[in-house]
């Protein structure tokens, strides 16, 4: 059981990190800038680089322009199919299987919702013991900025800026929903001066018959704050992840006009009332106005970049020192409740899976030395920008934290149009993998790809799916329609043991089984052999909390302790009391020798604890909530 550190620890390696990054000496050399700017939700399908079948309606003009000054990565993928896994493994260079933190909301007592099995305990965000891109870069010289989404930890000793970063701003900007009685039909921005998302003077593409010298966009803060951040930074090297909130839910605009120009587009009716909306396909007019409204973003930050001249490389403007690095954080969202959003098609399914669509994301890098108006159609994975970004920037960081690397170093094909990337030992790429035990039955996957195929192992009955998205070069089933592991089993056989060696070395955590549950699959199971906790007791003078099982059942294979901490949120003028932040930990605990007791010390930091354990079936026994309190 992998022992974890305590928080106070993590509280402590905070300001001795701190201090440690402070102290580090200035690079005077020239380094170039790094921005990420990191779209949510962004389908591959969703913007005009990579058309497939039928044009997307939606307009990505500054995409395109962007585009033609970069390499785009038409075989690019997310680290996961949702939010904070693919982040928090984005700024670490750490698969989600390592970091633990393979979906959203986490830091919670494993239960079900959608599935008959119970999704593993993950953890809330990222913690002090990881090293992110932003740590990185500020130990060697760097301003560091985030602004937008964070959405990786929600306790102070998991804030931004106790992961590396100077600055940050995380407010929605324009992103933010109407509140009650206002909907998104009553909250569009206006010209007023005290309006906060007041319309700009300047105008902007797209241009409509009534406007032939473009639109207003409303003021976003998000896009603001980014370029305040770069003006201030310029005189040092500096590194941006511009997290966007859009295009994620609620799918929404300020922008009456752009609306108007996408409803006068598809041919439909401007809305008369706020309803979901409906239709198939791309056919929504709230979010290809939100696709525009990040496009326009991108543009201002470009166009700031390209009239700016470079303070520490005088006649070079600030475009052509810094590397800007566009993607997602996963595929699009095709739903959401009642409302269609997006389609992915012709790839797969969407958010929250492993196929095509939810993992295969738009991706432009360009800067300093990049082949202009290229296409890379190898394996990528955002994985790979953190040793990227090193060696771009020259920065040197610990041994044991680049050595723990999952992506590789793409720079040779960035910079000297090498045709592959390879791995530590010069060899080819061959793979790329990801791991999802949540939701439903159907997503619980694992999933390979691995040149022209694609191999998907299902986490509830074990069984394996094999696609060939490609063949000799061309599209071939990027469908996923076509299940051929029963044709191909040789292909099969070579992938599923890739990626079974994948699950075993990374320790990938498997959904458990539902003692309780009664479905007729799990009668097969030796569910009547899952012990029982026979005494749950908490020893208020040691502090340990100890649980004992009864005898002649199943062997426990694997256990821990999840205690809940919390931070105190400082209180608003409005409120009548403080809020509270708070997760649940997990931490090792020791049994005896015969296996039938299981106990820890809680910290004095714990407010709620309880016991989890896993028997050799992978049916779970938890333990009783205990208050500390209460005890």
């Amino acid at each position: 059981m992998k022992n974890r550190k305590s928080l106070l620890t993590l509280a402590l390696t905070i300001c001795f990190f701190s201090n440690y990054v402070n102290s580090q000496k200035k690079d005077n050399a020239i380094q170039p800038n790094i921005i990420i700017f990191y779209a949510d939700d962004l389908g591959w399908q969703d913007t005009e680089l990579n058309n497939l079948n039928e044009p997307t309606p939606w307009e990505t003009p500054n995409i395109l322009k962007l585009a033609n000054e970069s390499v785009n990565f038409t075989n690019a993928y997310s680290p996961a199919p949702s939010c904070a896994p693919s982040r928090c493994a984005m700024l670490t260079g750490l698969h989600p299987a390592k970091t633990g933190i393979t979906h959203v909301a986490g830091g919670r007592i494993p239960d079900t919702k959608y599935s008959t099995h119970i999704s593993p305990f993950y953890p809330l965000g990222l913690s002090p013991e990881h090293f992110t891109i932003a740590e990185a870069l500020k130990m060697n010289g760097y301003k560091t900025g985030h602004v937008g989404k964070w959405h990786m930890g929600d306790l102070k000793i998991q804030k931004s800026t106790n992961q590396g970063f100077d600055f940050a701003f995380e407010s929605r900007g324009a992103h933010q929903g109407s509140k009650k009685p206002n909907n998104r039909l009553t909250n569009f921005a206006t010209y007023s001066d005290k309006d906060p998302y007041r319309l700009s003077d300047e105008k902007y593409p797209p241009f409509t018959k009534n406007s032939p010298k473009g639109i207003s966009y409303p003021k976003d803060d998000v896009t603001e704050k980014a370029l305040e951040f770069i003006d201030k930074s310029k005189e040092e090297p500096f590194f941006l992840y511009l997290a966007h909130w859009m295009v994620h839910y609620p799918i929404h605009t300020k922008n009456r006009e752009l609306l108007q120009y996408y409803c006068d587009k598809l041919g439909v009716d401007f809305p008369k009332e706020d309803i979901p909306m409906s239709s198939e396909g791309q056919t929504n007019p709230y979010y290809g106005s939100m696709v525009t409204t990040l496009d326009w973003s991108l543009g201002r930050i470009v166009e700031y970049l390209k009239k700016t001249e470079d303070p520490r490389n005088p006649g070079k403007k600030l475009f052509e020192t810094t590397y800007i690095i566009f993607s997602s954080d996963n595929g699009g969202t095709e739903r959401h409740g009642k409302e269609i959003i997006t389609d992915n098609y012709p790839l797969d399914k969407g958010k929250q899976f492993n196929q095509e669509g939810g993992i295969r994301v738009p991706m432009l890098i360009s800067g300093p030395n990049i082949a202009k108006a290229s296409t890379y159609n190898g394996l990528m994975n955002q994985l790979d920008l953190f040793p990227t970004i090193l060696n771009i920037t020259n920065t040197k960081i610990p041994a044991k934290y680049s050595s723990d690397f999952d992506g590789l170093d793409i720079s040779g094909v960035l910079i000297n149009n090498e045709s592959v990337i390879l791995n530590k030992n010069g060899k080819p790429r061959e793979d790329l993998w990801w791991h999802f035990p949540h939701n439903r039955d159907s997503q619980m996957q694992s999933a390979i790809r691995s040149g022209d195929y694609k191999l998907y192992k299902n986490l509830i009955d074990g069984s394996y799916e094999l696609y060939r998205l490609y063949k000799d070069g061309k599209r071939y089933d990027l469908e996923e329609k076509n299940d051929i592991s029963k044709q191909d089993t040789q292909v099969t056989q070579n992938l599923s043991a890739k990626l079974e060696k994948y699950l075993k070395d990374y320790k990938a955590q498997y959904p458990y089984k539902n003692p309780l549950e009664k479905k007729d699959y799990l009668g097969k199971e030796n569910a009547i052999y899952v012990p029982k906790i026979i005494k749950d007791v908490f020893d208020s003078k040691t502090n340990r909390a100890t649980v004992e099982l009864e005898r002649g059942k199943s062997k426990i294979n694997d256990g821990y302790a999840l205690i809940k901490v919390q931070d105190k949120i400082r209180k608003k003028s409005n409120e009548k009391k403080a809020k509270t932040k708070s997760t649940y930990l997990k931490i090792p605990i020791n049994t005896n020798e015969a296996g039938l007791s299981f106990s820890f010390k809680v910290p004095k930091e714990a407010k709620e604890y309880c016991i989890v354990l896993i028997d050799e079936n992978q049916f779970i026994i938890k333990s009783k909530l205990n208050n500390i309190n209460e005890l």
